[in-house]
């Protein structure tokens, strides 16, 4: 379709259907890149569990969430990269770059062998993938803003580049639908999987019962990231049915096209200066409450409140099914009373509502967890001895005592204070009138080893073939009886049901391993009698030092969980009849449910209202010469930086706290710098203004 200069500058009047299409075009192909995105940030605990397995799980979350900000890290560098390439050789052909480094990464991401195929090998790919896929996005959005406003009606740009808005959150969405689907299948058809620890070991939960994962979690996880091939292969033939931007072309036919527009936008302090307002008074606020409302929200609930992955899923796909519509509504406002006091009015109402939006979220998701939060628990401890517990590349060691105990009480979700102890005390926690105290994982390391360096000089009085036969048979007694606890915990969650069978086979369990232990025990008896009873008796003695240094961690452990547990803390998840939980999709229709769903719809709200208006605002920042450049470098930084470390800030500033809510302060006070630097800096009414006539020159 040829376009003269008059169609270009003239935009009052209505689309025609060609422009239609190559918008409905560009939104289509930018909800699937989106898709491929996403799927990470879904499945981060899930992969987190995959590829970081021997790191403490706290470090384990953290390297996890940073692993999906390793994406948004690298988007401004693709903001520079394909910004560049956008002003240089045009919109379309930069498309067809991203979205094929998207959908590849993607796929490999489905293929890549976990932590215990390759080794430390698996996470290092991984995030090189994420980074790749981070690259392409920074090229991705600002092209598609830029298209759309370029081929928008002057009086609504707002309205059509709404739709592009849409496409992140579609994006979303169309990642949860595709993940509940598949996980409803897999789980449904396969059985579920025991959990390793890194060394291949099963695990155990707070009450003994062997812990267990779902089939998807395992593996099935993999399928969404395989079948993105095909939308890879759609979004290609959809790129190649897109027409050039007119304003691109009509900039090369009369030869007003930058020849640097990377110096040109940045090098030029004009220019410089529109990009700091707009990173500053726009893009940061905007990115701290779309990620907050939309990632973090998912979070917190998988995470943080203990909702299930699936039910999780359900309720913010809900929400993104119900709130979507507000990109449209804003955008489309926003071509009537402005772009600015819209974002700006998002990012305030944000920052005052968040606090008592999250709680209320907790109150109605999990009342049992948040009644429990009501007993005060209060950790004493030196100072010096609580470290900030931030730990992204698991290599730091956190051994005091003060960090055991808040380490382990934010495992549970456990609001605590703190309060100063003298210099060199051990820690305690008080859970309601209950005292734990801590250990010092160091000292206690270096007791095991002096004991078992002490077992080891008195077993030298020892026959060597006597100490063999002894040694043996107390590893055999040990594991018998081992047997016979796991039997044991086996049959009460038997009898718990109704399936006489199951009943049955359990209670035949624990007879045999039961009757295994008698010949074990005879045959240790006998070994012991092998030895002089004065040397026996040292090797006893030495022996229980050993065992008592080397119980210290379960110990506290158990002894922290017995109190948690007697506080009302839902220590397993399965136990915990309090909690939200959806069976299938449509499984909402419950008044905690259905509040679960109004409440995340008000927080997908606040994401319309700053992310609607935003691509249309920053289009009509920058003259036309360098706007893929100028636009994409605030807006990748503001969201890749800023809104992309978020989920990993605010986790590692809730754990080091003590309080769940306590990373809720980074988005406040991002947004509350964005409204006040936003007020005064930013320039209004630019829904009014001429973006052909801009040339930049």
């Amino acid at each position: 379709m040829a376009m003269t200069g008059s169609d270009v500058r003239d935009r009052s009047r209505p689309m025609t259907a060609e422009e239609k299409k190559v918008i409905l075009a560009s939104s289509a192909g930018t909800i699937f890149e989106w898709y491929d995105f996403y799927l990470y940030g879904s499945l981060a605990a899930i992969i987190g569990a995959q590829f970081f397995t021997p790191f403490p799980e706290a470090t384990r979350n953290v390297f996890a969430l940073l692993a999906f900000a390793a994406g948004f890290i690298v988007r401004p560098f693709g903001a520079l990269v394909f910004g560049m390439l956008g002003d240089l050789i045009g919109r379309k052909y930069t498309f067809l770059m991203t979205i094929l480094i998207m959908g590849l990464s993607t796929f490999i991401v489905g293929l890549l062998p976990n932590y215990f195929s390759w080794g430390i090998a698996a996470p290092i790919i991984l995030i090189v993938l994420r980074m790749a896929q981070g690259l392409a996005l920074g090229g991705e959005y600002g092209g598609a803003a830029v298209y759309v406003a370029e081929h928008a009606p002057a009086n609504q740009r707002g309205y059509f580049t709404a739709f592009i808005q849409t496409t992140a959150t579609l994006g979303l969405l169309l990642s949860l639908v595709v993940i509940l689907s598949v996980q409803g299948y897999v789980n449904g058809a396969y059985p579920d999987q025991p959990v390793l620890d890194a060394a291949g070991a099963a695990t155990f939960n707070a009450d003994g019962t062997p812990a267990m994962m779902k089939a998807f979690n395992a593996w099935g996880w993999r399928i969404p990231f395989l079948g993105s091939i095909l939308l890879l292969l759609v979004s290609l033939y959809i790129r190649l049915q897109m027409n050039e931007s007119p304003a691109f072309k009509k900039m090369k036919e009369e030869g007003s096209a930058s020849k640097a527009p990377l110096r040109e936008a940045f090098g030029q302090w004009k220019n410089a200066k529109i990009a700091l307002i707009a990173l500053l008074g726009l893009t940061a606020g905007q990115a701290v409450v779309w990620y907050s409302g939309q990632f973090y929200a998912l979070f917190f609930m998988q995470n943080v409140i203990k909702v299930d992955s699936f039910s999780a899923n359900v309720f913010v796909a809900w929400s993104l099914i119900l709130g979507t519509w507000g990109f449209i509504f804003f955008g489309s406002l926003s071509d009537r009373i402005g772009r600015k006091p819209i974002i700006l009015a998002g990012c305030l109402i944000a920052a005052i509502t968040y606090f008592p939006v999250f709680k209320f979220l907790t109150a109605t998701a999990n009342p049992a967890l948040h009644a429990a939060q009501q007993v005060p628990v209060v950790v004493t401890a030196d100072p010096a001895d609580c470290s900030f517990q931030f730990n992204p590349v698991g290599t730091a060691k956190f051994n005091n005592s003060c960090d055991i105990v808040k380490a382990t009480l934010s495992k549970s979700s456990v609001n605590s204070t703190t309060v100063e102890a003298p210099a060199g005390t051990v820690a305690t926690v008080k859970v309601g009138e209950t005292e734990v105290v801590a250990y010092d994982a160091a000292k206690n390391a270096a007791a095991i080893a002096d004991a078992k360096a002490a077992l080891a000089e008195v077993s030298k009085g020892i026959d060597a073939a006597a100490l063999t036969a002894l040694t043996d048979a107390e590893k055999a007694v040990a594991a018998a009886k081992a047997a016979v606890g796991t039997a044991q915990k086996a049959l009460t969650a038997a009898e718990a049901g109704t399936d006489d069978a199951a009943k049955a086979a359990a209670q035949a369990a624990v007879d045999s391993a039961t009757a295994a232990v008698a010949p074990l025990q005879a045959t240790l008896d006998t070994a012991r009698m092998a030895v002089p009873a004065d040397i026996l008796a040292k090797y006893d003695e030495a022996a229980a030092v050993v065992a008592k240094e080397s119980g210290v961690k379960a110990a506290f452990e158990k002894a922290l969980n017995d109190a948690l547990g007697a506080a009302g803390y839902p220590l397993v998840a399965d136990k915990n009849t309090t909690v939200a939980k959806a069976q299938n999709f449509i499984d909402i229709f419950t008044a905690q449910k259905l509040t679960i769903i109004a409440t995340l719809t008000y927080l997908i709200l606040l994401v319309t209202m700053v992310y609607g208006p935003i691509a249309a605002m920053l289009v009509e920042l920058f003259p036309t010469r360098i706007r893929y450049s100028g636009l994409s470098l605030p807006y990748h930084i503001g969201n890749g930086w800023f809104g992309g470390l978020l989920p990993a800030t605010a986790f590692a500033i809730s754990a080091q706290s003590g309080n769940i809510y306590a990373g809720l302060w980074y988005a406040i006070v991002v947004a509350v710098m964005t409204v006040v630097i936003g007020a005064i800096f930013v320039p209004g009414g630019t829904h009014k203004k001429d973006i052909f006539a801009d040339t930049g020159k």
